[in-house]
């Protein structure tokens, strides 16, 4: 069973937000007291942060899908929803966020340092805050919009000061172990480091830390042995330290066939963006000050093979130590030599002002409306998909089972200009238009949709706009059945006007009713 994960794949959700409230306060003598829905609450983040305690990502390995709590519903009497709560994912310092591009997300660096990775829903608006003047006691509530979910990728950096480079069974374990309070696995085999070792060294008033790479062969960078798989432990490093096997009874190795092959294949490592040096800049491996150190020089062999490579080594610049990890000779002058390279390094972090780039503003321009629309085709007809922040969160946002919050929405889209900006595209009635991507809500657009549905005296949940929606007729529909209705008109006024000029016109029924009361007036006179 696996003990050491430095890469993951993460899959985070965030908390949906819970559904607002639809209700009426209802009290003694106040049947009606006006909405009193509550709002939902909003659901909980993913957020990674970085802890002390946490070394290695293998609790992700084993449980890779993560999931905030959900927002509570609203409730009656304006009680809002409770909030999801958030989800804490530990991860260790020098953990580096990706997406599944490989684009770097954020670079987990410090204790405390927390990166959102999914961010939570928001809770939906009960019929309490949708009410207005115009909109006494709405019958709908917004619902809650689903959590951020992302597919991230974490990998662990460890964080070291110096990178300890070399063939298996060089020493470097044995180094740490006799440099530092680490006790790595030994043994004399191959590959027996299966994973990276750190260790603290305190040199003088410099506490530092120093990390190998196991299993660094020839070849590691086309997938052969450890070594390719965790030079990532290695980027973050002030400096290297090529650790060079002097007492190797292979024939076919020395020294310096050794410091070639290791050159060799730390030059065909590409360091990303995750590490910058001073200047902003990422450093290669082969770029960093580097030291030699002839390991095993307690071997009569190897203290020969010491001094014959020495003069080489040092002709070409390296700073050369002899040691042996076994009677520990020459660790403290090695320990003393690594102190100054990082205490250098540390100086010019200290002293190099920081990078800061200004800040932008860009304020919104006047005319921008806050959404696009494109066109498209689909199946040989046109199709008109509506991209923004706003509309697509409004749907989300409506009960399309309540006619009033779809009404509620037609009314949101208009005020935005959406129907304005359809017709300027050249939709047509009938047309088919989306809100949102692939997984949006489409319909047929028929523009009979104005605004003003609180102006309507229609029941709670329902609107006249949207009823019988299947039998609404069309604006060409409307406009034949005027035409139609005009020349019903100018046709009865014209029979009229035939009737009056042939003299054919009867005596109106309140003609006759007046005539029958004077009668009755006359025939009352004559008895008295």
């Amino acid at each position: 069973m696996a003990s050491f994960v430095d890469r993951v794949v993460l899959h985070v959700s965030g908390g949906t937000g819970g559904h607002g409230c639809v209700s009426v306060k209802r009290e003694k003598f106040k049947p009606l007291g006006g909405p009193d829905g509550g709002n939902g609450g909003n659901g909980g983040d993913v957020i990674l942060r970085v802890s002390a305690q946490t070394t290695t990502l293998l609790d992700y390995h084993h449980a890779p899908h993560r999931h905030a709590t959900n927002g509570g519903p609203g409730m009656g009497d304006w009680r809002g929803g409770k909030n999801g709560e958030t989800l804490i994912l530990p991860v260790p310092d020098g953990t580096v966020v990706k997406n599944k591009d490989g684009e770097v997300l954020a670079d987990l660096v410090g204790e405390g340092t927390e990166y959102v990775a999914a961010a939570g829903g928001q809770g939906g608006l009960g019929n309490a805050s949708l009410s207005s003047q115009k909109r006494r006691a709405p019958g709908f509530a917004l619902l809650g919009i689903e959590g951020e979910s992302s597919d991230i990728v974490l990998e662990l950096k460890s964080i070291a000061d110096i990178a300890l480079v070399g063939f298996p069974s060089a020493g470097k374990s044995s180094l740490i172990a006799a440099m530092s309070a680490a006790r790595p696995k030994i043994a004399d085999y191959p590959f027996t480091t299966l994973i990276p070792n750190l260790g603290v060294v305190q040199a003088g008033e410099v506490r530092f830390t120093i990390a190998d790479v196991p299993g660094l062969i020839e070849g590691a960078s086309e997938g052969k042995g450890l070594g390719h798989n965790f030079l990532r432990h290695v980027e973050r490093c002030a400096a290297l330290v090529h650790v060079l096997d002097c007492g190797t009874l292979e024939a076919d190795r020395d020294p310096l066939s050794d410091l070639a092959v290791i050159e060799a294949e730390l030059d065909k490592y590409a360091v990303d963006m995750s590490y910058a040096g001073v200047d902003g800049e990422v450093v290669p491996l082969n770029e960093r000050p580097k030291l030699v150190v002839l390991n095993k020089v307690d071997l009569p062999d190897g203290k020969d093979m010491a001094e014959f490579v020495r003069p080489d080594l040092e002709a070409r610049g390296y700073r050369v130590f002899e040691v042996s990890a076994t009677s520990h000779e020459g660790l403290r002058q090695l320990g003393f030599a690594m102190a100054e390279i990082v205490q250098a390094a540390r100086d010019a972090v200290a002293v190099a002002p920081p990078k800061v780039a200004p800040p932008v503003l860009r304020p919104r321009a006047v005319n921008e409306s806050g959404f696009t629309i494109r066109r498209e085709e689909k199946n040989l007809e046109p199709l008109f998909r509506v991209l923004g922040e706003k509309p697509v969160r409004w749907v989300k946002q409506t009960d399309f089972t309540n006619e009033e919050a779809i009404g509620y929405l037609a009314d949101r889209l208009a005020k935005l200009g959406v129907e304005s900006e359809l017709f300027k595209v050249g939709a047509k009635p009938g047309d088919t238009v989306v809100i949102g991507e692939d997984d949006g809500v489409v319909f047929d657009w028929e523009p009979t949709m104005m605004a003003g549905a609180e102006l309507l005296a229609t029941p709670r949940g329902t609107d006249i706009r949207v009823a019988d929606i299947g039998d609404r007729p069309t604006r060409s529909q409307k406009r034949d059945e005027q035409v139609e209705r005009r020349e019903a008109k100018a046709a009865a006024r014209a029979e009229l006007e035939a009737e009056r000029k042939a003299g054919i016109w009867t005596e109106s029924v309140n003609g006759r009713r007046g005539r029958a009361l004077k009668e009755s007036a006359l025939d009352s006179g004559d008895d008295d």
